[in-house]
C-alpha cells in the first residue's frame, strides 16, 4: 500500500509487514491495551463461582489470555481476517451469575459451577457459528435498533453496582485513590501524552498496587488488612502452567443456562459488528461487506467454543480498546496484532504471571469495577444519540426496559418460579432468564421497539444505518 493511500497517514496498513523488532513491540502494546479489561473479568468470576484459592484464581487468569491469544490469532488470521483482539466479553456477566446463582448450584464446588457455565457457552457458541455462517446476522439485525441495544449494553454495567462501592469501601485510601487515578489519568491527562491515553486503568491499578506494596512493607497494612499484599500465593505457583482442554472437569449441559446465556450471545454479536467498521476504517481496510462480517461472527463463535472448551468462565469478543490504539498509533498491521496474539499465548502459559495478578487488594479491584462498570453503562446509553428523544413512545420503552431490567431480577431472587418436577426444566429458564437484567431489558425492548408503531427515523434505525 503506497503511503500516500492510507486513511489517516497510516505509518503501516492493514497488508504491511513491520520490521520484526517493531511488530513485537507493537504487539506488546496491543497486549497492555487489552490488559485491564481482560484480567478485570476473571477477578469478577472468582467469587462467584466461588473460587477461594489464590492459586486456582491465578490459572483462571492465565487461562483467559492464553485463550483471548488463540482467538484473536484465529480471527485475524482466518475469520475477517481484520487487525482486532480478541477477549472476555463483559456481556457474558449477568447470565454466568444467574447461573452460578441457581439453587441447584448452591452447595457444589466450584468446579462444577464452572462445567455448568462451560456448557452453556458451548452451546451458545453453535448459536452463534450458524447464525454467522449462514448469513442470519443481516436478517436479524433489521430488528435490532439503538432502542434495543441502549438498555441491554447498559444493564450490563448497571446490573453489577454490588461490586463497585462495596469492595472499593473496605479500604477507601486504597480503593479511593484508584478512582481518583483512573479518572485523573483517563479524564485530565489524556491529552497530556497518549500513554495516559492508552493505558489509564493499567496505569492506576499499577500505581494503587506499589502505594498497598508499600503500605504492607511498611506495616500499616497488616496480614487480614483490605489492602494487604501477600506473596506467599506468589512464591507457590509453578512458573510453567499451559492451561488445556477440559482443565476443570466435562461441560455441563442445561437448558436454562443455555437459554440464559443466549442474551450475552446477542449483545456481544451486536456491538462486535460495530467494531468491525470501526477496524477497517482505521486499519486501512475495505468497508466490511456480508461476507466479511459473517465470518467475524462465525469466528467469534468458534472463539467462544474454545474459550468453553478450555473453560475461561466467560466467551470472547472483539475489543473496542484496541481499535482505539490504532488510531493512536496510526498502526493498522495485521501482522503486528497476531504478534500480540502470539504474546498472550505466551505468557497465559507463565503460571507466576497469573498468580501475581492475585495479590491485587480487593479495594484496588474495587475502584476498577467502580470505573469500567460505569463505562460500559455510558457506552449503552450513548447509542441513544441516534433516536428522537423527545418521542413519548420511545421515553416510555427505553423507560420501562431499564426499570425492568432492574427490578425483575430483585423479585426473581425473592420470588423464584417453582413448579412440579415435570416442568423444573421450564422454571430453571424462567428464573435464568428472569435473574438476568440484560436478558429482561433486551425482551422488553426489542419487542415493544418492534410492535409498537414508530418511524425509521423516531426509532433511530436511519441514522443509525440498519434502516438502510
Amino acid at each position: 500500500m503506497n503511503e500516500n493511500n492510507k486513511p489517516n497517514a497510516l505509518l503501516y496498513g492493514i497488508d504491511d509487514k513491520p520490521p520484526l523488532t517493531e511488530t513485537i513491540i507493537l504487539g506488546f502494546q496491543h497486549y497492555l491495551t487489552m490488559f485491564g479489561s481482560t484480567v478485570a473479568i476473571p477477578l469478577l468470576l472468582a467469587p462467584a463461582f466461588g473460587i477461594n484459592d489464590p492459586v486456582e484464581k491465578g490459572w483462571l487468569i492465565a487461562t483467559m489470555f492464553f485463550v483471548s491469544g488463540i482467538t484473536t490469532f484465529l480471527q485475524v488470521t482466518w475469520g475477517n481476517r481484520l487487525p482486532i483482539v480478541q477477549g472476555g466479553t463483559f456481556s457474558f456477566l449477568a447470565p454466568t451469575f444467574a447461573i452460578c446463582g441457581m439453587a441447584a448450584l448452591a452447595n457444589v464446588g466450584w468446579e462444577v459451577r464452572m462445567q455448568h457455565v462451560q456448557g452453556a457457552i458451548i452451546a451458545g457458541s453453535l448459536f452463534e457459528i450458524a447464525i454467522g455462517a449462514s448469513g442470519l446476522i443481516g436478517f436479524l439485525l433489521r430488528f435490532v435498533g439503538p432502542i434495543t441495544i441502549a438498555p441491554t449494553i447498559a444493564l450490563i454495567g448497571l446490573a453489577l453496582f454490588k461490586f463497585g462501592a462495596p469492595e472499593a469501601g473496605k479500604d477507601w485510601y486504597i480503593g479511593g485513590l484508584t478512582i481518583l487515578l483512573i479518572i485523573v489519568f483517563s479524564q485530565y491527562l489524556r491529552k497530556v501524552h497518549r500513554v495516559f491515553n492508552l493505558y489509564p486503568i493499567l496505569l492506576a491499578i499499577v500505581a494503587a498496587w506499589v502505594v498497598a506494596a508499600i503500605g504492607t512493607f511498611a506495616g500499616w497494612f497488616p496480614a487480614g488488612h483490605p489492602s494487604h499484599i501477600n506473596l506467599e500465593n506468589l512464591n507457590n505457583a509453578p512458573w510453567l502452567r499451559i492451561p488445556y482442554p477440559f482443565q476443570w472437569g466435562f461441560p455441563q449441559f442445561g437448558v436454562a443456562a443455555i437459554v440464559g446465556m443466549l442474551a450475552g450471545y446477542i449483545a456481544s454479536m451486536v456491538e462486535s459488528i460495530g467494531d468491525y467498521y470501526a477496524c477497517a476504517r482505521l486499519s486501512g481496510a475495505p468497508v466490511p461487506d456480508k461476507t466479511v462480517i459473517s465470518r467475524g461472527i462465525t469466528f467469534e463463535g468458534i472463539g467462544c467454543m474454545v474459550a468453553g472448551i478450555f473453560g475461561t468462565g466467560n466467551g470472547t469478543t472483539s475489543y473496542s480498546e484496541n481499535i482505539g490504539a490504532i488510531g493512536l498509533t496510526r498502526v493498522g498491521s495485521r501482522r503486528v496484532v497476531q504478534a500480540g496474539a502470539i504474546i498472550m499465548i505466551v505468557l497465559g502459559s507463565v503460571s507466576k504471571f497469573g498468580a501475581l495478578f492475585t495479590t491485587i487488594p480487593s479495594p484496588i479491584v474495587g475502584g476498577m469495577y467502580c470505573a469500567m462498570f460505569g463505562m460500559i453503562a455510558a457506552v449503552g446509553i450513548s447509542n441513544l444519540q441516534f433516536v428522537d428523544l423527545n418521542s413519548a413512545r420511545n421515553l416510555f420503552i427505553l423507560g420501562f426496559a431499564f426499570f425492568m431490567g432492574l427490578s425483575v431480577p430483585e423479585y426473581f431472587v425473592l420470588h423464584p418460579l417453582k413448579l412440579g418436577a415435570g416442568f423444573k426444566w421450564f422454571a430453571d429458564i424462567i428464573n435464568t432468564l428472569g435473574s438476568t437484567g440484560m436478558a429482561v431489558g433486551a425482551i422488553i425492548a426489542l419487542v415493544l421497539d418492534n410492535t409498537v408503531p414508530g418511524t425509521d427515523v423516531e426509532r433511530g434505525l436511519v441514522a443509525w444505518g440498519s434502516g438502510e
